[in-house]
C-alpha cells in the first residue's frame, strides 16, 4: 500500500495565516475593549449626570422642606419628565417618610434601599437600572434625602450603535491590515524562496557553481555585530557597577568598623562606670547597713542621723546614674516619632520644675518665645532637661545666676541655644564634652555622673541635627544645637 505524502504549507502560506490570527484577535481584543469601555463610561457618564441632578434638586428642595411645602417640592420633582431615563423620583425626610414622589407614567414605584441614609451621593446597579439617593443638607444640618431611579433604555441602543459601527471599522482595518501584511510578506519571503529555488537547482544539476544572490540587501551581520558589542558594554558597565559596590561596601565596612570600635570604647567607659561609680555608692550603703545593724551604745543619736542622711545620698545618687544611663539606651534605640512642639513652652516647664525644686536659689531665667520644631517629643525633653539642669548646676556657685534658652535663624537653619553665666568650661576641652562618662570638672566641685551630655548628642544625631559649645572658664556656657530637616 503506497502512503500518500503528507501534505506541506509554505512558509509564505503559515505566514498568511499567523498574519491573519494576530491581526484577528488583537482587532477582536481591540474592539470588545472599545465596546466595554463606551458602555462603561457612557453609563458612569450617565450616573454622574443623574447625580449631579439629584443634587440640584435637593439644593431646590430645601425651601419646601423646611416650610412643609409639599407642592413645590412636588413642582421641583415634576422637572425630571424632561429626561427620557428617569421612571421615578422621591424626597424622603429624615425620618423616613415621603415628603414628595414622581413617578412616570407606567413604571414601578420608588422603592428606597431599607436602612439607607447616605452622607454623601450614592448610587445602586443592577444591570440597566440604577437608583440614586443624594442627601439634603442645609447649614450642616440634614434635612433629607434625594431619590431618582431610571432605566438606561438609550444606553443599550447607543451602545447596539456603537458595536455596529465599530465593529464595520475593525473589519476595515483587519482588511486593510491583511493586505498590508500580504505585502510584507512577499517581501520577507522572496528571499527564503530564492534560497530555496537555488538549493533545488543545485541538487537537481548538480552545479555548484551557482551562488545564492538575495534580491534584497539585509543587515543581520551588522546587527548581530552591534548586539554583540551592546552586550560588552553592558557586560562593562556591570563590572563597573560591581567595582563601584565593592568600594561602597569597603567604605561601609570601614565606617561599621569605626562604630564598633567607638561602641567597644563606650562598653569599657560603661563597664567603669557600674564597676566605680556604682560600687562606691554601694560600699558606702553596705558600710552603713552594717553600722545601723551594729550601733555602739556610746554613739549619740546625731552618729544615726548622720548615717541615715549619708544612705539617703547614696541611694539618690545610684538612682541617678541608673536613670543617666537608661536615657542613653532610649536615645539609640528608642523610636523616633516627629511632630511639630513649642521648645519655648517646653523650656518653662522645665525651669519652672527647677525653680521649685530649688527655692533656696535666685535664678534670673530668660526664655525667648516662638521657638518651634518637628521632632520626637520624649527624646527632645531629655535633650533640655539636660542643658537646663546642667546650666542650673554650673551656675550654682554664680552670684547673679542668669539661664537663658532661645533660638536664631543662621543660613537658613534654625539654631536652638542654652546659655548660662556659670563655671564654664575650657575652650579647648570642649571635644571632650559629649563623649560618655567623661567630665571636665571634678566631682567635689560639680556632681554629675558624664553621661548626660552624651545623651544628648545622640538625640541630636537621631534627628539628623548639629550640637556644639561655646564656653570660657568662670564666664559660662552656651550650646547650641539643630534639629535637622523636619521632612527627614
Amino acid at each position: 500500500m503506497t502512503r500518500r505524502p503528507t501534505r506541506t504549507r509554505s512558509i509564505a502560506a503559515r505566514l498568511s495565516v499567523m498574519n491573519l490570527l494576530v491581526s484577528g484577535i488583537a482587532l477582536l481584543l481591540a474592539y470588545v475593549s472599545f465596546v466595554a469601555y463606551d458602555l462603561v463610561n457612557t453609563r458612569q457618564a450617565a450616573v454622574d449626570s443623574l447625580t449631579a441632578e439629584a443634587q440640584i434638586i435637593g439644593a431646590n428642595s430645601v425651601t419646601a422642606i423646611l416650610y412643609d411645602d409639599q407642592a413645590v417640592a412636588q413642582s421641583t420633582l415634576s422637572a425630571l419628565s424632561g429626561t427620557s431615563d428617569v421612571t421615578g423620583a422621591a424626597i424622603y425626610t429624615t425620618s423616613g417618610h415621603a415628603f414628595a414622589q414622581y413617578l412616570r407614567e407606567g413604571a414601578a414605584p420608588l422603592q428606597p434601599p431599607p436602612n439607607s441614609a447616605p452622607v454623601a451621593a450614592t448610587s445602586w446597579r443592577s444591570g440597566l437600572d440604577v437608583l440614586i439617593a443624594s442627601p439634603i443638607v442645609f447649614q450642616g444640618k440634614h434635612l433629607g434625602i434625594v431619590y431618582i431611579q431610571a432605566h438606561f433604555t438609550n444606553l443599550r441602543l447607543q451602545a447596539r450603535r456603537f458595536a455596529l459601527i465599530t465593529a464595520a471599522i475593525l473589519l476595515l482595518c483587519l482588511l486593510i491590515g491583511l493586505l498590508v501584511g500580504n505585502v510584507f510578506r512577499r517581501l520577507l519571503s522572496q528571499p527564503i524562496i530564492s534560497l530555496a529555488r537555488t538549493s533545488r537547482l543545485i541538487s537537481r544539476y548538480k552545479d555548484y557553481s551557482l551562488r545564492f544572490e538575495p534580491s534584497a540587501s539585509y543587515s543581520e551581520l551588522e546587527s548581530l555585530t552591534d548586539a554583540f558589542n551592546e552586550m560588552l558594554a553592558e557586560i562593562q558597565q556591570r563590572d563597573a557597577a560591581l567595582e563601584q559596590g565593592r568600594t561602597e561596601l569597603e567604605h561601609r565596612v570601614e565606617d561599621r568598623t569605626a562604630q564598633l570600635v567607638a561602641a567597644n570604647r563606650e562598653l569599657e567607659s560603661f563597664s567603669y562606670t557600674v564597676a566605680h561609680d556604682l560600687r562606691g555608692p554601694l560600699e558606702i550603703i553596705t558600710n552603713i547597713c552594717y553600722l545601723l545593724q551594729n550601733p555602739d551604745a556610746n554613739d549619740p543619736p546625731e552618729v544615726n542621723e548622720g548615717m541615715l542622711i549619708r544612705l539617703t545620698s547614696s541611694v539618690s545618687n545610684m538612682s541617678s546614674i541608673i536613670d543617666d544611663l537608661l536615657n542613653l539606651s532610649r536615645a539609640t534605640s528608642a523610636g523616633l516619632h516627629r511632630k511639630q512642639l513649642d521648645l519655648s513652652n517646653l523650656a518653662c516647664t522645665l525651669l519652672e520644675d527647677l525653680t521649685a525644686a530649688h527655692p533656696e536659689r535666685d535664678v534670673k531665667t530668660s526664655v525667648q518665645l516662638g521657638c518651634h520644631a518637628n521632632a520626637d517629643k520624649g527624646l527632645i525633653q531629655i535633650v533640655l532637661q539636660n542643658l537646663l539642669r546642667n546650666a542650673w548646676k554650673f551656675t550654682s556657685r554664680t552670684q547673679s545666676a542668669q539661664i537663658e534658652f532661645g533660638c536664631i535663624r543662621q543660613e537658613a537653619e534654625q539654631v536652638f541655644f542654652v546659655r548660662d553665666n556659670g563655671a564654664g568650661f575650657d575652650q579647648h576641652m570642649a571635644s571632650r564634652l559629649f563623649k560618655p562618662f567623661e567630665r571636665l570638672h571634678a566631682e567635689s566641685d560639680f556632681s554629675g555622673t558624664g553621661i548626660g551630655l552624651a545623651t544628648v548628642q545622640r538625640v541630636i544625631d537621631r534627628h539628623g541635627g548639629r550640637i556644639w559649645a561655646h564656653g570660657e572658664v568662670a564666664k559660662g556656657a552656651t550650646f547650641y544645637f539643630t534639629l535637622g530637616n523636619p521632612t527627614s
